[in-house]
């Protein structure tokens, strides 16, 4: 395949924009307008995935000739899935969760090939060790960051760094949102090699 065909991000998330861009490759958005509640008894990792393939599918009829990137995050801990917040009482009550304690993101990355139908999906996890937090380091956090479209509260790209002992991934962008390094590869296998 040419690397001249046209790339869509099948989404409206600015994370998941401004990491596409740093591949240096020209690419449009497009609003899924996908549910993204999880089934019943689906296991996170499943949902991430299920809907990274759904987003990729449901914009392929506006871009038939279209390389599609679909992707969608699930953050869990202790079993309980940790959504985005919303406001400040959600994300007090998610960062207290996860206080001292792992918290796992699983994010799934979709590569359909609106043209031929064919559909490659991977799901990178991240493993996130959260130092212990007190009620005023949570609050100062959340005053400064306001990291309400986030899951787990955590924006790593800025001040929730702070938050966090570790991480355990083989792609830090997959905590972001979308996991370059699995989305450049499965672009090679489509022909578009971001370096040429």
């Amino acid at each position: 395949m040419p690397s001249t065909r046209q790339l869509v991000l099948a989404s409206t998330s600015k994370y998941r924009r401004g990491l596409l861009e740093r591949l240096g490759i020209p690419f449009e958005c497009a609003d899924p307008r996908v549910t993204e509640a999880p089934l019943p008894a689906e296991a996170p990792a499943a949902t991430a995935l299920r809907l990274a393939q759904a987003k990729a599918r449901a914009v392929a009829g506006r871009f038939p000739g279209a390389l599609i990137i679909g992707s969608d995050q699930v953050a869990s801990c202790d079993g309980a899935r940790l959504d985005k917040p919303g406001n400040h009482e959600n994300a007090v009550r998610q960062l207290s969760q996860v206080s001292g304690k792992s918290a796992r993101f699983d994010t799934a990355v979709a590569l359909l090939d609106a043209q031929s139908g064919q559909l490659a999906a991977r799901t990178v996890p991240c493993v996130v060790s959260f130092r212990p937090l007190n009620a005023a380091q949570i609050e100062r956090y959340l005053r400064i960051e306001q990291p309400y479209d986030c899951a787990g509260s955590a924006k790593v790209e800025g001040l929730g760094i702070a938050l966090i002992a570790r991480m355990d991934t083989e792609d830090p962008t997959s905590l972001i949102g979308l996991p370059l390094i699995a989305l450049s590869d499965l672009l090679r296998g489509a022909g578009l090699d971001v370096l040429g």
